[in-house]
């Protein structure tokens, strides 16, 4: 996810900067309501975003958004979120694949720029509460299921980081494109034979594909 990440944010940053001086005014005089979903594609992180042990999985929810002036709102969101990673092992002791999902309560908070007619681009901070957290492990070897050895007090309640997208919205739908940067270490820290570790010790780096349906 290293180098999709950093695509996706260069492409932002590119698009808001040549778009902006196009600007056209949309009809944003109203405070608008609306239901958004799509698919994540997640993975942890310690410093280095890479491309494996990607996760996909799904976001939810609700969003509103309050104009300030006819280019600039905030739009605030309430989201299910599913988080995490997806790591396939293949060593001396055994093999298979092991899943971290992490389900979120998400409240991201935007400031929406619309660069152009129907193209919006969007940044803010967004904030989350952990309300369950499951581990599965599938391998060949019976001796190596982990799994049992986590709950959801093995991880931290609240998540912060930094989120940056891409909109279009037309009449009756939008959709767009959202990189998600955790900010919190996942995992909490845990005592084996003596040492103290932090496992998951990464953080949360998400995509989302989005599809949003306004309501009013």
């Amino acid at each position: 996810m290293k180098n999709l990440g950093k695509i996706s944010i260069a492409m932002l940053l590119i698009f808001g900067v040549t778009a902006t001086s196009n600007a056209q005014i949309n009809d944003t005089s109203k405070p608008q309501i609306g239901v958004k979903g799509g698919l994540n594609f997640s993975n942890l992180h310690d410093n280095d975003v890479d491309d494996d042990n990607m996760l996909t999985s799904f976001n939810a929810g609700l969003y509103t958004n309050f104009p300030i002036t006819n280019i600039l709102s905030i739009q605030p969101e309430l989201l299910y979120s599913r988080k995490g990673s997806e790591s396939v092992y293949d060593n001396a002791i055994a093999t298979g694949t092991a899943k971290f999902k992490l389900n979120y309560l998400e409240l991201p908070v935007l400031l929406k720029i619309n660069v152009a007619d129907n193209i919006n681009i969007h940044a803010g901070p967004y904030f989350a509460y952990l309300l369950n957290a499951k581990v599965t492990n599938e391998t060949d070897s019976g001796d190596f299921d982990f799994e049992e050895n986590y709950d959801n007090d093995d991880f931290n309640k609240f998540d912060t980081g930094l989120s940056i997208g891409l909109g279009f919205d037309l009449d009756s739908v939008g959709f767009g494109l959202r990189y998600n940067y955790g900010l919190s270490t996942v995992g909490k820290e845990r005592t084996f034979a003596g040492e103290t570790y932090t496992i998951p010790d990464g953080k949360n780096s998400t995509i989302n594909v989005y599809l949003a349906v306004p309501l009013n």
